[in-house]
């Protein structure tokens, strides 16, 4: 028996989020058909981040169990052949048997892209959020520095999010803008249910001057997910990598 470890990328346009639905098709439904083709075994693999409906990834994170003698790292080129082109493993190789991708210390890191010019840009539709709205992105700098550190970000998770503690800790909140392309880099040792959606929903309404900068730690200290901004679009959000420490 080996425990693989793949790192995935895809599109999530046309997937109902990571995890299986009872009537929609999800990225782990599809890798756990590949994988039990390929190996004839029953195959259910567990992943680091159970992105949404619509979110992107570069990098997450996914193991399984198998008695198949293919190498570990020739798991990648095998499952190419049988994925979908919006789904990829970018690497793959065996890591010890105890090794869990939730249950270990990482640092996950998610990209927020924003289209910012007067006319939307149809090839970007699906991997960027569109506002025409002019955007100050100094504002928005300033405001992100109340969210790094550990806070308590009970205002910035859907309510009835089952968690134990709603703590959590921002390493660094990167703005830059290129060209019309506004992105949000978060970088945290985890996240909360929608929590860098409405991160960045609320850096936009302070961006687009309808909060001011100070009001973020307004937020952070009422724990009242009503205090904060509204949840940003799926498609805008992609996540780029999970370090293992």
């Amino acid at each position: 028996m080996q425990r693989i470890k793949l790192t995935v990328a895809y599109d999530g346009t046309n997937y109902a989020g990571w995890q299986i639905q009872k009537n929609a098709l999800a990225i782990e439904e599809v890798l756990n058909k590949a994988i039990s083709d390929l190996t004839g075994e029953d195959i259910v693999v567990i992943g680091a981040s159970r992105t949404d409906s619509g979110v992107h990834a570069l990098g997450n994170v996914a193991v399984f169990d198998t008695e198949s003698r293919i190498p570990g790292e020739k798991f990648s080129y095998a499952l190419n052949q049988r994925l979908p082109q919006d789904i990829k493993i970018v690497d793959s190789k065996t890591v010890e048997p105890d090794f869990h991708p939730r249950y270990c210390d990482t640092r996950k890191i998610y990209r927020y892209d924003i289209f910012n010019r007067k006319f939307e840009n149809p090839l970007l539709r699906l991997y960027s959020h569109f506002v025409y709205y002019d955007i100050d992105i100094e504002k928005m700098k300033k405001a992100a520095k109340y969210l790094v550190g550990e806070h308590d970000f009970k205002s910035f998770c859907t309510p009835k999010t089952q968690v134990e503690s709603t703590v959590r800790t921002i390493y660094r909140i990167d703005i830059s803008k290129t060209g019309d392309m506004i992105s949000v880099e978060i970088e945290g040792n985890g996240f909360l249910y929608n929590m860098v959606r409405i991160i960045v929903g609320t850096l936009l309404k302070v961006g687009m001057n309808f909060y001011p900068p100070e009001y973020v730690l307004e937020i952070l200290e009422a724990k009242d997910r009503g205090k904060a901004g509204p949840k940003a679009p799926a498609k805008g959000l992609t996540l780029v990598e999970i370090i293992y420490e």
